[in-house]
């Protein structure tokens, strides 16, 4: 599946309403954002089973602000609608694919779980 380019009113049922879904945000002029283009497009063809989506902050900068994005590019993975990770700095395709894998491999529920005895 390609990337695709998303807007605000997209993002809330893009990531509810799939399993996992992987979000660049970027901005044209930005170099590092553009060297990661690439790598992120080409994992895009590797996972069919996961939704990576674009977003330009220049015309987002609504959804920017309300993701709190401070430095770009900045990579979050979503999982069963729950941010599992966040990041600033574009990936090698190496560590990308290891980010997907993990992604992949954890357990929402799990982690839900575990966060509610620490809670009591």
């Amino acid at each position: 599946m390609a990337t695709q380019d998303i807007t605000a009113a997209e993002f809330d049922n893009l990531v509810t309403g799939n399993d996992i879904v992987l979000v660049d945000f970027w901005a044209s002029w930005c170099g590092p954002c553009r060297a990661f283009a690439p790598t992120f497009a080409k994992a895009s063809e590797e996972h069919p089973d996961v939704v990576f989506a674009k977003v330009d902050t220049e015309a987002q900068q609504e959804l920017a602000a309300a993701a709190q994005i401070r430095s770009i590019p900045t990579l979050m993975a979503f999982k069963q609608g729950k941010l599992v990770f966040n990041q600033a700095g574009a990936l090698p395709g190496p560590a990308l694919e290891d980010l997907i894998q993990k992604v992949k491999e954890f357990d929402v529920d799990a982690a839900i779980a575990a966060s509610d005895q620490q809670d009591r």
